[in-house]
């Protein structure tokens, strides 16, 4: 019995660290204009305003775009009208938000 709560208790622990590894927390000063976009262009703005890894899935949760951006600006004109979750990645840290594309 001692062994079944000890493979438990390194199961959890396991847990505990792999969550440890994910990014930590929102992207401070995270703003992201105009949503609703019409023109095909956003922009994301971070306090930091380092480069930014962008992924964009489809309300299934499939990845129809994926770029990686120097500055403010990106382009999504290519993308089918309809409303996308967009994931933004900024060194160690990660923003998720609805996008809407009219």
């Amino acid at each position: 019995m001692k062994q079944l709560y000890f493979v438990i208790f390194l199961f959890v622990s396991s847990l505990a660290f792999a969550q440890e590894s994910q990014p930590n927390g929102d992207i401070e000063g995270f703003k992201l204009y105009p949503n609703p976009t019409i023109d095909g262009k956003i922009f994301i703005n971070t306090s930091q305003n380092a480069p930014k890894t962008i992924h964009i899935f489809d309300v299934l949760g499939t990845q129809v775009f994926e770029a990686t951006i120097l500055g403010k600006e990106l382009n999504v004109s290519n993308l089918d009208k309809g409303v996308y979750i967009l994931r933004v990645f900024e060194k160690d840290k990660v923003a998720t938000r609805k996008l809407i594309i009219k």
